[in-house]
């Protein structure tokens, strides 16, 4: 990712010196898919610091359609969002929500995946920094041979910042011939369903012949395994997000690493964030925030990334220590020398 400045510290404010006046604020989510696991423990973590700051919450679900969503943040600036947390299903789709917000005076903060457009803060974790984390640790255990793709919808900038960072890893190695890459496919909704469908196209055209994928979050990681399990194969494996079923898969040894993305952080920074801007922070006073024109269209945005933890069977005792699941659920069946397990 390509960082422009760092916002001078002059400039910034503490986001969490909230004072009595937010308990006037409403903060409007909107949800992309909030079927999806990792987006409850998001909703928990802003919940939970909107009410210590005083202020309210309200959401709305746009069940993975573009269209319900501009709907969804329709209705919650009717409701009386003073300040908007945006999960966006479409990336370009998106654009009218934003004029809208805009036109209200309404601060946006896009949440997780990229808006690109100025007017929105940008608060995420570094994708491309955890494609690069999958592709590694999938190489340290099968470091040649013919590799398969399963990436995120095609409408989610964040598909395409995992793949660069994936590539970053294993380009040379696929131009030399070491690495083949004998398939790849968007997902769309990123569903473990359509990602199981995706993995079984690809070993059908492959005659099984895969030794190693790289799946852009958990869930399609579980949608391909099932495809691979269905043939007898488990190959190393990376995916994205801290699912509990995947940290248990790690455990088993039938994925070799989660990327864990604590959503606890980035849902407490989002409140913090929109709560700042609610009482007029401008976004480059924000504490932590840089310049960043990364996005596809080379929009320069206001942006805060934060560091992912890779989570293997060495370190699931992590993941534990924090929390985040408990041990009897992640070590379930887990094979002999998993960290916190044995």
């Amino acid at each position: 990712m390509k960082f422009i400045k760092t916002v001078a510290l002059a400039a910034t404010i503490t986001v969490t010196a909230v004072a009595a006046w937010a308990q006037d604020v409403t903060v409007g989510v909107s949800w992309s898919n909030f079927q999806e696991e990792r987006w409850k423990t998001d909703e928990a973590a802003i919940k939970a610091a909107l009410e210590a700051a005083g202020a309210t919450y309200i959401s709305a679900d746009a069940q993975a359609s573009a269209a319900k969503q501009l709907t969804d943040v329709e209705a919650l600036i009717a409701q009386g969002a003073d300040a908007l947390i945006i999960l966006s299903v479409d990336k370009d789709a998106i654009g009218p929500a934003i004029d809208q917000a805009d036109n209200e005076g309404i601060p946006v903060v896009g949440y997780d995946r990229l808006i690109e457009d100025p007017r929105a803060f940008y608060l995420t974790f570094d994708n491309k920094g955890v494609g690069r984390i999958i592709a590694q640790t999938v190489m340290a255990e099968q470091p040649e041979g013919n590799f398969a793709i399963i990436k995120g919808d095609k409408g989610d900038p964040n598909a395409l910042f995992l793949l660069e960072g994936m590539m970053e890893v294993i380009g040379a190695d696929v131009e030399a011939g070491k690495i083949k890459v004998v398939g790849e496919a968007f997902t769309d909704g990123w569903k473990p369903d359509n990602a199981q469908r995706n993995m079984e196209q690809i070993l059908t055209a492959n005659n099984n012949n895969v030794d190693a994928v790289l799946s852009q979050n958990d869930g399609m990681a579980g949608g391909a395994i099932a495809a691979l399990q269905a043939q007898g194969l488990n190959v190393p494996i990376g995916g994205q997000d801290g699912d509990h079923a995947a940290l248990n898969r790690v455990a088993r040894g039938t994925q070799t690493v989660s990327v864990w993305k604590d959503s606890r952080q980035l849902g407490k920074k989002a409140a913090e964030i929109a709560l700042a801007m609610a009482d007029g922070a401008q976004m480059g006073e924000i504490d932590g925030a840089e310049s960043w024109s990364g996005g596809e269209k080379g929009v320069e945005m206001i942006a805060i990334f934060l560091a992912p933890t890779p989570v293997t069977k060495d370190n699931i005792s992590e993941v534990i220590d924090a929390g985040h699941i408990e041990k009897d659920k992640v070590c379930a069946g887990a094979m002999d020398g998993v960290a916190g397990c044995n």
